[in-house]
């Protein structure tokens, strides 16, 4: 049976966690995350959402020869809420420049 070559890879604050591995050319991404070692080094990302390039998969899709496995970790806030949380700074920080004139 052929085999392909795929990386997994887990972003971190401290730096990234990139494996490369071998596997069976029907090979799944759980079986890349498990061939990886990385979930058993880092179990806080046991659970988290995986992707392939980019895009959001599920575990039991097949993977290709070449294919970059994303393991996500999970956002810190919610995008829209930080997006609403500087948009307040700056009315407040203009308000408070207009009042200094």
């Amino acid at each position: 049976m052929a085999t392909i070559r795929v990386e997994v890879v887990y972003a971190r604050p401290e730096g990234a966690d990139a494996v490369t591995v071998r596997l069976a050319s029907d090979a799944t991404v759980a079986d890349a995350l498990v061939a990886s070692g990385i979930l058993q080094r880092h179990p806080e990302a046991l659970g988290s959402k995986v992707g392939i390039f980019g895009k959001l998969v599920a575990h039991d899709v097949r993977i290709a020869d070449g294919d970059r496995v994303e393991i996500y970790r999970p956002l810190a806030i919610d995008p829209k809420e930080a997006r609403r949380a500087r948009a307040k700074q700056s009315k407040a920080a203009r308000a408070r420049r207009k009042r200094v004139r």
